[in-house]
């Protein structure tokens, strides 16, 4: 039933696809962390990220180390060292780019090469962060400059990101200084609400790479992983999701963890495409959904975490009633075989996904494989489960029909189920678009765990709050709801910052 009333709607979507497909399909290699350009970017991001603050902090020693030569040409000294990486990091940047341009060719690669620089970064990754921790005290000015006027220094490149202008944040990347943290994480913080995504992220990072002993080191991590899931790209989101999970596994007991572990889910349920399409964003999004549920039984944030897992069942109930229909139009009405088949996918939408909203039509088809086969008994239960248990659907009078032949009674209908309907039909342009873009209609909050996705002034956010606390959260502060806005500032203000505010 539901495949038939679509059949316009994908007949429409082929006919404007049939050019765009083939080469598409040749590129989108998917693995479990994303396809092979998907994995492409996420590398080079990272090693962007990495020669900037590389670089950024080679800057400082450069400065200090300009009168001594033999400092400045020893590879083992900090400045040497922090040079040595900066280089390999961009020789890493140009293989990524090499093999990203064979993949735009749809020339010919080995996957064995996308595994081994993926490797090649991720331990680049490990090392870069413990330079940069262990130069830290090279780097140190034991004199707080926090509060006083820094003289930006002039670039050809603002973070190496930009157009020409001024460099506001080298010498705070750079230098180290006690009280340093505050300042990066509330530039952080205010960069992230402007979109430059980039360059918040540099600065949380600094927090994590130069401060390992500071108190806003915790919520700078969870910072990063916020402003992936803000940006909302495909390979930002498959970063959001490691970052969360990063955090998760460092603090599992956090007040804020079962909101860490909805993002998990949410970034992944940002890919899920159609049900006719790779499930497998589908199935970690339904794990991680179902492991709040289990680890955080009492989280006020239940009734989301069931709504968001009864859609992505949906999704994922769907995907097996398509493939369930195609063998069974194979089998019960070309007669070409493939019953089997149609029986385990019916059979595995009604054991793992009790919610689903086409059941009624599962149930129905699976009744009727039964019947090929003669099995009559089992073929019953199924019609009279329609009848009793979705009294609202197209497919009662078909069953009672069937009983009456097979000579099987024809129950009652549950009272407490008059209530459930079958699902809404889209409209056609509803379909359409959905179908043209991949969409699958979700709920899903496109805020962080600290940031919302659209900054407002007059609101008092997470992030806001741990400013204030310098560096965390406690439990009372956390909203008993989900959202990452705490208040109105407006409420928040003292006397005098009213008066200003006017």
């Amino acid at each position: 039933m539901f495949l038939n009333k679509n059949k316009s709607v994908l007949f429409v979507l082929f006919a404007v696809l049939s050019f765009a497909l083939p080469q598409y399909a040749q590129k989108k290699t998917a693995t479990a962390e994303g396809t092979v350009l998907q994995r492409l970017q996420v590398m080079q991001q990272k090693l962007d990220s990495m020669r900037r603050s590389l670089g950024s902090a080679a800057s400082v020693l450069k400065e200090e180390t300009k009168d001594k030569k033999d400092e400045k040409n020893n590879a083992n000294s900090p400045l040497g060292r922090l040079r040595g990486l900066e280089k390999e990091a961009s020789k890493l940047i140009s293989d990524v780019n090499s093999l990203r341009g064979k993949v735009d060719r749809s020339e010919k690669y080995e996957n064995s090469d996308v595994d081994q620089l993926e490797q090649t970064v991720a331990e680049m990754n490990a090392r870069v962060d413990t330079a940069l921790l262990e130069t830290a005290t090279a780097r140190a000015n034991p004199a707080s400059e926090v509060g006083t006027a820094r003289e930006p220094k002039k670039k050809k490149k603002f973070l190496g990101i930009f157009g020409g202008g001024t460099d506001e944040y080298e010498e705070l990347l750079g230098t180290v200084t006690p009280g340093r943290d505050r300042e990066l994480f509330v530039s952080a913080t205010r960069e992230i609400r402007k979109n430059n995504y980039d360059v918040g992220r540099l600065l949380f990072q600094t927090i994590i790479t130069t401060y390992p002993d500071s108190p806003y080191l915790p919520m700078a991590k969870l910072a990063v992983a916020d402003s992936f899931f803000l940006e909302g790209s495909t390979s930002a989101l498959i970063q959001a999701s490691a970052g969360y999970q990063d955090w998760l596994t460092f603090f599992p007991t956090h007040p804020l963890a079962d909101r860490v572990l909805l993002k998990i889910a949410e970034s992944h349920m940002r890919q899920i495409g159609l049900p006719d399409r790779d499930s497998s964003r589908a199935k970690v999004a339904e794990q991680r959904l179902k492991a709040l549920l289990q680890q955080y039984p009492t989280s006020i944030l239940k009734k989301d975490t069931e709504e968001r897992l009864k859609q992505v069942q949906d999704n994922l109930g769907l995907h097996n009633l398509y493939i369930a229909n195609y063998y069974y139009k194979l089998s019960v009405d070309q007669q070409k075989g493939g019953l089997k088949g149609a029986q385990s996918r019916y059979r595995e939408i009604l054991d793992k996904y009790p919610d689903f909203g086409f059941m009624d039509e599962a149930l129905y088809k699976l009744a009727v494989t039964y019947l090929v086969e003669e099995e009559t008994d089992e073929a019953a239960r199924y019609f009279q489960r329609i009848i009793r248990d979705y009294p609202n659907s197209d497919y009662v009078e078909k069953s009672k029909e069937q009983l009456q032949l097979i000579g099987a009674s024809v129950p009652e209908a549950n009272a407490e189920r008059m209530k459930i309907l079958p699902p809404e039909d889209k409209s056609f342009i509803q379909n359409f678009k959905n179908e043209l873009f991949g969409i699958y209609p979700m709920t899903i909050d496109k805020n962080g765990v600290l940031m919302t996705n659209n900054f407002d002034k007059s609101k008092f956010e997470l992030i806001d709050q741990v400013i204030e606390n310098q560096g965390d959260i406690s439990s009372s502060q956390i909203p008993k709801a989900l959202t990452t806005v705490i208040s109105q500032r407006q409420a928040e203000a003292r006397p005098e910052q009213k008066q200003e505010q006017k």
